[in-house]
């Protein structure tokens, strides 16, 4: 169905009205580039970053989010954080700061939305593992971010515009930064210079202003949230929260250290640190936190690092997972070798209808291994491990699918 041209003049004219009212640091609708724009681009009911958000939230690896960690894994509790609430906090808050700033939102959802496709299970110390398995493989290292752009760019290959995969690529909720500003050019060379030093084990910035916000929002989404969804499964306690940081408690208003003091500390921590980035960015040319926020955050990052991610209750399963991950990337790598074309890694990659088949026929053995494992959820994981591991019970009977091997020689 068409829109008439009646209504479609009306609003293009309506969406140049606020795109005029956009920061002249924001990134226009016009200004997209993607690479072949197989399909005609509707920019008047469906910008091009909007399409992008889109693509992304029908992507399979998108689906995927619903089962793949933040940060507390093997916990069966309903009320903690997974990777898909995540990715939408962070994408609500870099949208909320986006919108106070004069900058285009659907590019800021677009590129929040996708950041984390590349995440592994079990989180960051499924990465860790992951990482090292590729080492020895000789693919190189393993970064999710990178692997994100893969997924998107490569394996389902959907086609997004260069400042969306820019954004992906150049997130990085690890590292902390006061002040960011774009960096690189809007060009397909550009981006490809920045994946290599990424590959590499350096650090860039987003050419746009989105770009930068979204890796604020990142950091900001998770600080306060993961300590919260640590007091509630019982990573951390009181004696911890001793040890919180004495310029936080002082910028979040917190008086005591009891759990109870922590309560609301997610909520204060969104609306101090959202405020603060508006403030100090509204009339500067980067994207920024005051200095008092900024060691805020700094601080707060390194006591998550050493009382939540690096705590020994969360790492107590460490070496049975890593021995999960070297075993089903060895055995997936023999299939892919042997052809064994009934392996879990044929049926949901290699032959899948959605993967690219320029892709799958680019790709060596140990980088499809690689990519299937990225792309699993925790509970998946777990069944393709059984799977590999465990004789497989039959309920019943025995159900008649063809002879068994070595029956057709029989006389």
């Amino acid at each position: 169905m068409e829109i008439p041209h009646s209504i479609s003049d009306r609003m293009a004219r309506s969406m140049a009205d606020r795109e005029s009212l956009l920061s002249p640091r924001a990134t226009r609708n016009a200004d997209y580039l993607r690479r072949s724009g197989r399909k005609p681009e509707e920019p008047v009911i469906r910008p091009p970053f909007s399409r992008d958000a889109d693509r992304i939230i029908h992507s399979k690896g998108y689906s995927r989010y619903i089962d793949k960690t933040q940060v507390f894994y093997l916990v069966e509790n309903d009320h903690i954080t997974h990777r898909v609430l995540h990715v939408q906090l962070a994408s609500k808050i870099a949208r909320t700061i986006g919108r106070a700033l004069g900058l285009n939102e659907d590019l800021i959802e677009a590129i929040a939305l996708g950041h984390d496709i590349g995440h592994v299970p079990y989180g960051h110390l499924g990465e860790k593992f992951l990482d090292g398995l590729c080492r020895e493989h000789g693919i190189g290292g393993f970064q999710h971010n990178v692997q994100s752009v893969r997924f998107l760019d490569g394996v389902e290959d959907c086609d997004l515009t260069l400042q969306v995969l820019d954004g992906i690529l150049c997130h990085n909720g690890e590292t902390h930064n006061q002040c960011l500003a774009v960096e690189g050019e809007a060009g397909w060379d550009s981006f490809a210079e920045k994946l290599r030093e990424i590959e590499a084990g350096g650090d860039v910035l987003p050419f746009t202003a989105e770009g930068c916000v979204v890796r604020c929002a990142d950091s900001i989404s998770y600080l306060g949230r993961d300590l919260q969804d640590a007091l509630e499964v019982v990573v951390i306690d009181e004696k911890d929260l001793q040890e919180f940081p004495e310029n936080c408690m002082a910028l979040f208003g917190i008086t005591g250290r009891g759990k109870e003091d922590f309560s609301e500390i997610n909520r204060t921590v969104l609306d101090v640190l959202i405020k603060d980035i508006v403030t100090n960015s509204y009339d500067a040319d980067c994207i920024a936190f005051s200095a008092e926020a900024s060691a805020c955050v700094e601080a707060f990052k390194a006591f998550n690092m050493h009382h939540i991610y690096d705590n020994a209750r969360l790492l107590k399963n460490k070496e049975k997972i890593g021995f999960m991950f070297r075993y089903l990337f060895d055995h997936i790598l023999e299939d892919i070798r042997n052809e064994r074309k009934d392996s879990s890694v044929y049926e949901d990659l290699i032959n899948a209808p959605w993967a690219s088949r320029r892709y799958i026929d680019a790709a060596s053995p140990a980088e499809l291994a690689r990519d299937f494992i990225a792309g699993m959820t925790d509970r998946y994981f777990e069944q393709v491990f059984r799977q590999s591991l465990l004789p497989e019970r039959v309920r019943s009977r025995y159900r008649v699918e063809g002879p068994l091997p070595g029956e057709r020689d029989r006389p």
